[in-house]
Formats: structure tokens, sequence, C-alpha cells
């Protein structure tokens, strides 16, 4: 599938309520799993203008590019596989067009030979199924930071909120506003420079 609609729901944690959360949920079954996203933008910064974001991601030995852009019920992402070698080419800023990214670069107008590189943002992850949503736990490294996530995807947003809130209010952790991963890579890139 080239494209979907994803509805999360993300909090920031701290260690401690990382761990709660840990132990609230069987965690300790479900494999760790450590993913890199490869990000880039434009030099004037057209993606994050526009609310979206284009990375790269290893995941399952398979590479993959995703535009997220905003939709109304979440976030549209946009799927393009590349081969190892594109990928490769894609960090050295050698950009190859996808047909499904390109489409959309296109509508936001942007063009590839606008894009750069600009670093990674390495996850440490575990995910299960819980009330037919997926629940996830995250811990980041990026430049010099490090943060813990908790994150809840569901097929709508009814159901998604419903289990956010009863593992919030189980784990008892408040509700923090919670900017996606490729913005808070953005703030550190921006802080070390």
């Amino acid at each position: 599938m080239s494209q979907e609609i994803e509805i999360e729901f993300k909090n920031l944690l701290t260690l401690e309520e990382y761990e709660q959360v840990y132990q609230y949920l069987p965690f300790k079954s479900v494999e760790l799993i450590e993913q890199t996203n490869y990000y880039f933008e434009s030099d004037d910064f057209k993606l994050r203008e526009q609310g979206a974001a284009l990375r790269i991601r290893k995941k399952n030995d398979q590479w993959m590019l995703t535009l997220k852009q905003p939709h109304e019920e979440g976030l549209l992402e946009t799927h393009d596989s590349l081969t190892e070698e594109e990928a490769n080419l894609w960090i050295q800023n050698k950009m190859v067009e996808k047909p499904h990214t390109k489409k959309q670069l296109r509508e936001l107008d942007i063009s590839v030979d606008e894009l750069t590189y600009l670093g990674s943002l390495t996850t440490r992850r575990k995910e299960l199924e819980f009330k037919e949503t997926t629940v996830v736990i995250d811990h980041s490294l990026y430049y010099d930071e490090e943060d813990f996530e908790l994150e809840v995807e569901a097929p709508s947003k009814q159901q998604g909120e419903e289990v956010f809130e009863e593992i919030l209010s189980a784990c008892d952790i408040p509700k923090r506003e919670t900017d996606n991963k490729i913005r808070r890579f953005y703030k550190a890139k921006l802080k070390s420079e």
C-alpha cells in the first residue's frame, strides 16, 4: 500500500514513567526493535512549514521512504520502497525520485532536487497489540538528546483515545503536549548548531 492514514496518540515520558508502562503491559515478552530514521528537508524548511516530514527507515530488512503530511483524521503517510543502494544515495544527497512520494512532494511544491539529508534519529522500540490498538514504547537517541515516549496507534480516534487515556490513568502519568519525533529532532539539531 502506497498511502495510509495514521491515527496515533503520543506522550513523552520520564524514565520512571516509561518503566511503569513497561510493567503495566506485557512488554517484557516483546522483542526489542532498533530502527533509525534518516530525515530530509529543503534548505528553507518547506516541509516543516507545511507540517510535513520526509524520512527513510529500514525495518525488517526493507528500506522505506515515507512522506508524512497533515490529514483531518491524523497523518497521511505516502510510502515508496527503496533498495539499500537507493537509500545510501539519498543519505549522500543524491536523491532518486520515487513515484508516490514524488507526486505528493509536487503537490507541496517541493522538488527532490531541493532536499538535503539532515541527520538521523535511532529508536529502541517495543510494540504490542492491546485492545485492538498498537501500543508502542520508544527510547530515542539523537544529537545529545534522549527521550522516552508512549504511542498508541488505532483504527479510529475514539478507540485510540480510550486506550491512550486508560494507560495514562492506570500508570498515573500526566498528559503532555508532545511533538512528533521529527520536530524534536529539529529542535535538537538547532540547539547543536
